[in-house]
């Protein structure tokens, strides 16, 4: 079964709001692990707006599992980053406007200055991630520039609007797992996973780790953060 990894963003988000120190994202963390979660994950993002630069030295320092700090190519963040170093890097699209992230890295488009990412991020000892859509021109260009692992974004299956979507897009993701699989990439996987939609995905075969934040954060409003993480690891089992 996939590992479950844990984005801990939005207990930041929560704190931001007012300027304080509570919701403690690095105490969450803790939660997550307690509750099962085998890595976690948290976007350094460059305006800033929830996760900060001290949360990401307190989490590398604190975090029992392994810490993926997700990030865009900026040289900003990869210096900080090579400073800090996570057991994973995972390299993101980043745009200043929006919510979320609205798609997967286009690494084609970008492909000397990924790879340059890459090789500083390796040569600090930090694995990389390439985060990326379900594209088979994607897979083969993170392969040429160096990565070994790459995540699938998933929000297009998750936001389908009918079941037909769902299931093009179910059937693509699939088939780009086996794809990425079979030139020797571990695969991982999120992007709008949640507790209705998670135990489709997690029965792919080849998938390694699901990262799944929003939905949990949500859902530990009502029934408390190690209870969120618990079921979401039951589900994905």
């Amino acid at each position: 079964m996939p590992r479950l990894g844990v984005n801990i963003d939005h207990v930041a988000t929560l704190r931001q709001a007012r300027g304080g120190n509570l919701p403690d994202p690095v105490y969450a963390a803790f939660l997550a692990e307690q509750a099962g979660a085998q890595s976690i994950v948290a976007h350094l993002r460059e305006d800033r707006r929830h996760i900060q630069d001290q949360d990401i030295k307190l989490l590398r320092k604190k975090i029992k599992t392994k810490f993926n700090l997700e990030m865009s190519i900026a040289p900003e963040i990869s210096k900080i980053a090579c400073s800090i170093k996570p057991y994973q890097a995972t390299l993101v699209p980043e745009k200043r406007k929006e919510l979320t992230t609205e798609g997967g890295l286009n690494v084609a488009a970008n492909f000397k200055i990924v790879e340059a990412a890459i090789k500083k991020l390796k040569a600090a000892g930090i694995r990389v991630s390439l985060f990326i859509d379900p594209d088979k021109d994607q897979v083969n260009a993170a392969q040429k520039a160096g990565a070994k692992i790459i995540e699938f974004h998933t929000g297009r299956y998750a936001l389908a609007k009918n079941p037909r979507q769902k299931e093009k897009f179910f059937n693509q993701l699939k088939h780009a797992v086996d794809y990425a699989r079979a030139q020797g990439l571990a695969v991982n996987a999120g992007h709008g996973l949640d507790y209705a939609n998670v135990r489709r995905i997690a029965q792919i075969q080849g998938i390694e780790e699901l990262n799944i934040g929003y939905s949990i954060i949500c859902k530990a409003l009502y029934v408390g953060l190690f209870a969120a993480v618990k079921e979401m690891r039951n589900l994905i089992s």
